[in-house]
C-alpha cells in the first residue's frame, strides 16, 4: 500500500496535462476529465485510510540524491490523512462549483490546468517525509497560487493581487528554507519522521531560536497572520472558485499544517508560546474587527479566514494536548464552512451581479436555497450551538481559561472572548445584511437561485457542518487519528460531544453571541466612526516599500550594471581580490611544508609559450584572425600540458575542444569586421591592465601557496581510486568520476550544452526572418567570393580521413570507460569529420548527402542519459548510479558491458547534435548571405566568366550520364 502514496502525489500533476486537450471536447468534458484524476486520488487516498486510523502509518522511500539528503519519502499518517482528504475532496467540489461558475469567456481549460498543479504542489506538501522536498512543494504552491490568483488578467487588482500574494508568501518561503536547513543539520537528517523524534536535541540545540524564526516566518507568511495579514484580502480579487478552494481549505493552511507537523519538536518552549500564540491571538483580534466593517462579501470571508487562522495558531501556541485537539477540530469545521461561504457569495455575485452588502438585501425570499446555505454555515462560524463551529469555539474558550498571558490568568480568556463577539458579529451581519430586510428594487441583477450544480458543492459542506454539529461522534475517529500524529504521543482524555455542562467556556460563549448582536445593532454608528478614525493602510506600505525597493534595485543596475563588459569585469575582479585578501590576512596559514621541484626544459619552454601567446593574444587582440590564432596557440599550450601531467582524458577533451571551437570561430568571423574597434581610452585599458595583474598574481600566489603546503584532510582522490572499479566497473578513474560519482554534473552540462545549441538557432533564426537576414542579403550582394572555394586538396583529404576519424570516434567512445576516452571526446571527433567535410565541400551538398534532424539528436541524447539514470531507481539505486557485469558472446571472449555506456551515448548524441547544429545556424547565416550551391564538392563559381559552364544535371544535383 505504500506504493499508493507518490501515485496519489503525483495524480494531480498528471491530470494536469487533460483539461487544455479536453476543453475542445467541451465544457461539461473538460471539468469531468479533471474530476477523474483527483477523483482517483481521492479514492487511493480512501483505501489507505483504514490503515492509517489503525494507528498505522505508511512510509515511501525513493533515494533520489542521498549524499544531499534529498530523497524521494513520503509519510502518511492522521495529519497528512486530514490534510489530502481536505484538499482534494474539496478539491473536487470546487472543480464541481467552477464548472457552473466560470464564464464562456473564460479559458476554462487554464483555469482546471492552473487548480490541478496548485492541487498536487498542496499533497506533496502534506504527504512529505523529508523537508527538502516539501520545501520543493511550498514553492510550487506559491507559483501555481499566483497563476490562480491572477487568473483574470484583464483586472489589474488580480495581476497586484497575485503579485502581492507572490511576494509575500516566496520571500517567507526563503526565510523557511533557511530554517528548515538548521532544523535538518540539527536533527542529522532532513526526513521528517526522523526529525520528529529528535525534539530534546532540537529544543536544547542553541540553533533552536533562529531555526524557529525563520521557520515560523515562513508558515506565518502562508496563513496570513499578523502582520503579514494583508495579502488575503487582495487575493480576493480572483474568480470565487479560487478563494474557496485556496483561501479557505488548502494554500492559507500549508503554514497551520507545518506547525502541526513540527509541533512536536518545536513546542513547548517559552519562546514558541509567546511568539505563535501572541501572533494567533492579534491575527484573531484584528481580523474579526476589520471583517466586522468590510462592505464586500468577499472581503469580510477574507478577513474572518484571517481571525480563524489566527485562532488556530493561538491553540497550537498554547503548546498543551488538548489545544492541539481543538485545533485539529476547527481546521475540519473551517474548512467545511468557510469554504461554503466562499461559494454563497460567489453564488450571490454571480446571480445578483455585486458583492457590495449595501446593494443587497432582502435575498432571503428570491434565493431561498443561497439563503439557507449561508445561514448555517455563518451561525457555525458564529459558533451557534448544534453546528460544528460551535463544538470547536467551545474547546478554545474552554483552553484560553486554563492559560497564563503575561502573568496574567484573565487576560488570554478575555481577548479570546473578544475576538469570538466580532466573529459573531460579522457572521450575524453577512445574514442579515444581505438575506433580511425587504426586497430591494435596485439590484444590478435579478437575483434567483442558481442551477443545482452551483449550490450542490456548498449544499454538501453544509450537511458535513449539521452532522458533525449534531454528531460529534462521527467527526472523533478522524479528530483523535490526526491529533496523535500532531502529538507524537498519549492523547489526553477527551470526547466530542454537544454538552459539557455549565463550565466558565459557556458563560464567555454566551457572552460572545449576545455582545456581537449588541454591535451588528450599533453597527452604523460603529461604521461612521471606523471610516473617520485614521488607521494604517497595509497596500500602502507595501506599495511603498514595493516603490522603494523597486528605485533602489533600479538604482544599483544603473550604476553596475550599465553594459559595459569591462565595468562587470572590474566589479568582479575588484570583489575576488577583496574577498581573497581578506580571507588571507585572517587564514594564519602555516609555514611551506614542501620543497618546489626542478624545473626541466620541456616544462619551462611549454610555459613560455603559453606566456607569450597569451601576452600576443592581449596585444594584438584587436586582430580578429590573428587573436583566433593566437587563441588555439594557448588552448594547445594547456593541451601539452595535461600531456606532461599525465592527464590523458584532460588533454584529448582540451585539444578536441579546441578544434571544434576555432572552426565554428572561424565560420563566425566570416560575418564580423576583420579588426575590433577601439572603443577605451587610454586610462581605462591601463586601469584594466592593473586590475587584470594583481587579479592573475593574487590567484598565482594562492596556487603556490597551495602546492607547497599540505592538505590537513585526506583528499578524495584515493576514495576515487579506490572504488572506480568496484563501485563503478572502470578503470579511467575520470570516466568513472564522469558517468557515476559525478554522472548529475554531466547530466546537467549536457543538458545546458543541447540549451545552448537551441538557443543558438533559435537566434539565428529570429535573426534571419528580421532586419538583419534582409542586411544578409545586401551585404552578401557586394562581395567577391574566391574562384576555388572548395580547393581539391582539402576535399580529397576529408574524404580520406571521414571513415577514419568515425572508426577512431568509435574506438574511443567503446574504451572510455577503461582507458582515456569516453562519450564527451569520442561525440567531439565524429563532431570534427562532419565539420571538415561541411567546410571542405559546402554545407548544401554535405546536407544533401546526409540528412540529421540535430534537435531531435539533442533530445534523444538527453533522453538516453536520463532514462539510464532512471533505470538505477528500478534497481533500487541512486539516480545515474552505473552497474557492470560480464557477458560472453561466442565467438568473442568474456567482456565487460557497463550501463554506463548508455549514459556516455546520451552525452555523444548531444555533443554531436550540439556542435553540427551550432554550424547549421551559422551555415543559415551564410546561405542568405548570396553563397551558391555546389554541384560537386569542388565547384568552381559559374558566375565569374573565366569559370567553365557546369555540366547538365538531373533531379536532386546528380550529374547527367
Amino acid at each position: 500500500m505504500d506504493i499508493l502514496l507518490p501515485v496519489i502525489a503525483a495524480l494531480p500533476f498528471l491530470g494536469a496535462l487533460l483539461p487544455g486537450l479536453m476543453i475542445r471536447a467541451g465544457r461539461a468534458t473538460c471539468a469531468s476529465y479533471t474530476a477523474l484524476s483527483s477523483g482517483l486520488a481521492f479514492l487511493l487516498l480512501l483505501i489507505c485510510a483504514p490503515t492509517v486510523m489503525q494507528g498505522e502509518v505508511l512510509h515511501f522511500r525513493l533515494d533520489w540524491l542521498p549524499a544531499l539528503g534529498l530523497n524521494v519519502t513520503f509519510m502518511l499518517d492522521g495529519l497528512g490523512l486530514l490534510f489530502a482528504g481536505l484538499i482534494i475532496g474539496i478539491g473536487l467540489l470546487i472543480i464541481l462549483y467552477a464548472r457552473y461558475y466560470l464564464s464562456h469567456d473564460d479559458p476554462m481549460g487554464q483555469f482546471y490546468t492552473y487548480l490541478l498543479l496548485f492541487q498536487g504542489a498542496m499533497v506533496g506538501i502534506v504527504l512529505s517525509d523529508n523537508i527538502l522536498l516539501l520545501l520543493v512543494f511550498w514553492e510550487l504552491t506559491s507559483l501555481s497560487s499566483f497563476l490562480l490568483i491572477g487568473y483574470w488578467t484583464h483586472l489589474p487588482e488580480g495581476r497586484q493581487g497575485a503579485r502581492m500574494a507572490l511576494t509575500v508568501t516566496g520571500l517567507g518561503g526563503l526565510a523557511m528554507i533557511a530554517g528548515m536547513l538548521i532544523l535538518g543539520n540539527i536533527a542529522g537528517s532532513y526526513d521528517i519522521s526522523v526529525i520528529l523524534t529528535q525534539g530534546e536535541a532540537i529544543r536544547d540545540s542553541e540553533m533552536y531560536v533562529p531555526a524557529l524564526l525563520l521557520i515560523l516566518l515562513g508558515a506565518f507568511t502562508k496563513s496570513a497572520q499578523f502582520p503579514f495579514h494583508f495579502w488575503l484580502p487582495h487575493a480576493m480579487a480572483a474568480p470565487t472558485p479560487v478563494s474557496a478552494y485556496l483561501h479557505s481549505a488548502t494554500m492559507v493552511k500549508a503554514g497551520l499544517f507545518l506547525m502541526a507537523r513540527l509541533w512536536p519538536v518545536l513546542s513547548g518552549t517559552p519562546e514558541w508560546f509567546y511568539i505563535v500564540a501572541t501572533t494567533g491571538l492579534v491575527t484573531m483580534i484584528i481580523g474579526a474587527v476589520i471583517a466586522l466593517f468590510k462592505d464586500d462579501l468577499k472581503a469580510l470571508l477574507a478577513f474572518s479566514t484571517v481571525s480563524h487562522l489566527g485562532l488556530i495558531t493561538m491553540l497550537l501556541g498554547f503548546g498543551t494536548k488538548m489545544a492541539a485537539v481543538a485545533a485539529v477540530f476547527h481546521i475540519i469545521n473551517h474548512a467545511t464552512f468557510k469554504a461554503a461561504l466562499f461559494m454563497t457569495a460567489g453564488i450571490i455575485d454571480h446571480e445578483a451581479h455585486s458583492r457590495d452588502i449595501k446593494r443587497l438585501g432582502g435575498l432571503r425570499r428570491l434565493m431561498p436555497v443561497t439563503f439557507v446555505i449561508a445561514t448555517v454555515a455563518s451561525l457555525s462560524m458564529a459558533g451557534i450551538p448544534l453546528l460544528n463551529g460551535f463544538l470547536s469555539k467551545e474547546m478554545m474558550l474552554e483552553e484560553a481559561v486554563h492559560t497564563v498571558w503575561m502573568g496574567s490568568y484573565y487576560m488570554m480568556p478575555a481577548l479570546a472572548t473578544l475576538g469570538a463577539l466580532f466573529s459573531v458579529a460579522y457572521s450575524f451581519r453577512y445574514i442579515v445584511h444581505v438575506f433580511l430586510g425587504p426586497v430591494r428594487d435596485d439590484y444590478p441583477g435579478h437575483p434567483h437561485d442558481p442551477g443545482f450544480g452551483m449550490w450542490a458543492a456548498p449544499a454538501l459542506l453544509v450537511v458535513a457542518v449539521v452532522a458533525i454539529g449534531v454528531a460529534p461522534f462521527l467527526a472523533e475517529p478522524l479528530v483523535r487519528t490526526t491529533a496523535h500524529a500532531v502529538i507524537g504521543g498519549e492523547l489526553p482524555e477527551f470526547h466530542l460531544k454537544i454538552w459539557h455542562g455549565v463550565t466558565p467556556a459557556l458563560f464567555l460563549s454566551g457572552t460572545a453571541v449576545i455582545g456581537g448582536a449588541v454591535l451588528l445593532a450599533a453597527h452604523a454608528p460603529l461604521m461612521r466612526g471606523w471610516l473617520a478614525a485614521p488607521r494604517p493602510e497595509a497596500k500602502v506600505m507595501f506599495d511603498a516599500t514595493a516603490r522603494g525597493a523597486t528605485r533602489l534595485s533600479g538604482w544599483l543596475s544603473d550604476s553596475m550594471h550599465n553594459g559595459s563588459l569591462t565595468r562587470f569585469a572590474a566589479i568582479f575582479t575588484i570583489t575576488v581580490v577583496a574577498a581573497g585578501l581578506w580571507a588571507w590576512g585572517g587564514a594564519g596559514i602555516g609555514a611551506p611544508e614542501r620543497t618546489m621541484l626542478p624545473i626541466r626544459a620541456l616544462p619551462a619552454v611549454g610555459w613560455l609559450v603559453l606566456i607569450v601567446s597569451t601576452g600576443c593574444l592581449i596585444a594584438f587582440h584587436r586582430n580578429r584572425l590573428l587573436a583566433l590564432v593566437l587563441l588555439a596557440g594557448v588552448g594547445l599550450s594547456v593541451s601539452m600540458a595535461f600531456v606532461y601531467l599525465s592527464a590523458p582524458d584532460l588533454a584529448l577533451t582540451q585539444i578536441s575542444v579546441e578544434v571544434v571551437t576555432i572552426i565554428l570561430l572561424l565560420l563566425a568571423l566570416n560575418f564580423l569586421p576583420k579588426t575590433t574597434p577601439i572603443e577605451s581610452s587610454t586610462m581605462r585599458r591601463l586601469r584594466d591592465a592593473a586590475l587584470a595583474i594583481v587579479g592573475g598574481v593574487a590567484v598565482s600566489a594562492l596556487t603556490y601557496a597551495i602546492l607547497i603546503r599540505d592538505f590537513a584532510f585526506d583528499s578524495i582522490s584515493a576514495f576515487h581510486l579506490a572504488n572506480s572499479y568496484k563501485g563503478g566497473g572502470g578503470h579511467n578513474v575520470v570516466n568513472v568520476i564522469l558517468v557515476d560519482f559525478r554522472g548529475f554534473d554531466t547530466y546537467g552540462e549536457i543538458t545546458v550544452l543541447g540549451i545552448a545549441a537551441l538557443v543558438i538557432f533559435a537566434l539565428t533564426d529570429t535573426v534571419l526572418r528580421g532586419p538583419g537576414g534582409r542586411w544578409l542579403v545586401r551585404w552578401g550582394a557586394g562581395t567577391d567570393e574566391a574562384g576555388d572555394r572548395h580547393p581539391l586538396m582539402m576535399v580529397v583529404a576529408t574524404r580520406v580521413m571521414m571513415p577514419i576519424a568515425l572508426l577512431v570516434g568509435v574506438y574511443i567512445f567503446l574504451r572510455g570507460h577503461n582507458e582515456p576516452g569516453g562519450g564527451f571526446i569520442a561525440g567531439l571527433v565524429v563532431a570534427i569529420a562532419l565539420l571538415m567535410q561541411y567546410m571542405a565541400s559546402g554545407f548544401a551538398w554535405a546536407e544533401a548527402r546526409q540528412r540529421t534532424p540535430y534537435h531531435a539528436l539533442i533530445a534523444a541524447g538527453v533522453l538516453i542519459a536520463s532514462l539510464t539514470g532512471v533505470g538505477a531507481w528500478l534497481a533500487g539505486r541512486p539516480f545515474l548510479t552505473s552497474d557492470y557485469g560480464y557477458i560472453t558472446l561466442p565467438p568473442l571472449e568474456k567482456f565487460e558491458w557497463a550501463t554506463a555506456m548508455g549514459f556516455d551515448l546520451g552525452v555523444f548524441l548531444t555533443v554531436v547534435g550540439a556542435v553540427m547544429l551550432a554550424l547549421n545556424s551559422l551555415s543559415s547565416m551564410a546561405r542568405r548571405r548570396g553563397e551558391t550551391i555546389n554541384i560537386y564538392p569542388m565547384d568552381i563559381n559559374p558566375e565569374r566568366p573565366d569559370s567553365p559552364p557546369p555540366p547538365p544535371t538531373g533531379p536532386g544535383g546528380e550529374k547527367e550520364t
